[in-house]
């Protein structure tokens, strides 16, 4: 009989090859292989019978499949959103975001949030969870992330408070017909077309959400000119950008009449562009 922590260990030797955290990967596949937290697992079942199907799991994550796509979830400022194929896996990077729109907004703060590219519905969700009194709208081009987006506005229970809106930037007049918002948030695509991406991302993640030219710029260009149809009096924009994109989207933001701001995440890089 292989038990549980034998299980892991042997994973984590498998894992090494393919992963800097190849022994907390083995770890959480086998909690999600037992339907149990890691911490329970620690505690109550490490002399247990490994499961069967633990092998198959490990072997997705050996081919460098991300862990979220293969548990199904992932943790982001502090609550648990599905993901899946169809949607970015959200990173602890776009907490910026989060952090910068919440400066923006007291906690009795009333008003709309529009997400530009809601993807997992990850930032807007959060920041209604943050912020009870205002209500959002998640708008994407992909029906498929969209459902992933609705499933996880009602996880969090805030599906009462929000709306999604299949639609593209990349058509004309797309940001008619959708009100003014006191917040904007935008993760748009921002990796240049050709840059070398690991496998987990390059052969896993959508790249309709991840690529946009060969600067990581087209769609800065597509959205930031449609913002002041979208902002109410005295809004506010936070839009992610790639850690060397600040200057340009400078650019962009003041040829579009806005003052901007970048702010850095906890890594020390340009993570949040704020523009007012």
């Amino acid at each position: 009989m292989t038990t549980v922590a034998q299980a892991i260990r042997e994973a984590a030797a498998l894992l090494a090859a393919s992963s800097d955290t190849a022994r907390l990967d083995a770890e959480w596949l086998m909690a999600h292989a037992l339907g149990t937290s890691r911490s329970d697992m620690l505690l109550r079942h490490m002399a247990e019978p490994a499961p069967g199907c633990f092998g198959g799991l490990v072997d997705r994550r050996a081919a460098h499949e991300p862990l979220a796509y293969i548990t199904g979830d992932t943790e982001f400022y502090a609550r648990t959103f599905e993901v899946g194929r169809e949607v970015l896996i959200p990173r602890s990077d776009s907490e910026a975001v989060i952090e910068a729109a919440l400066d923006r907004l007291p906690e009795d703060a009333s008003g709309r949030v529009l997400d530009l590219g809601t993807g997992s519905g990850a930032l807007l969700l959060t920041l209604l969870a943050e912020r009870p009194g205002m209500e959002g709208i998640g708008l994407d081009a992909s029906a498929a992330a969209l459902a992933v987006a609705r499933r996880n506005a009602d996880r969090l229970a805030l599906g009462g408070r929000v709306r999604f809106v299949e639609r593209d930037w990349c058509e004309p007049g797309w940001a008619g017909g959708l009100g003014a918002s006191e917040i904007v948030l935008c993760n748009p695509p921002y990796v240049e077309t050709g840059a070398a991406l690991k496998p987990d991302v390059r052969d896993y993640e959508p790249h309709e959400a991840l690529f946009a030219g060969p600067e990581g710029l087209d769609d800065y260009r597509r959205v930031i000119p449609g913002l002041p149809l979208l902002l109410a009096p005295g809004g506010v924009a936070v839009l992610e950008i790639g850690a060397r994109q600040g200057p340009a989207v400078t650019r962009l933001a003041e040829a579009a009449g806005f003052e901007a701001e970048i702010r850095k995440d906890l890594a020390d890089r340009p993570r949040a562009a704020i523009l007012s």
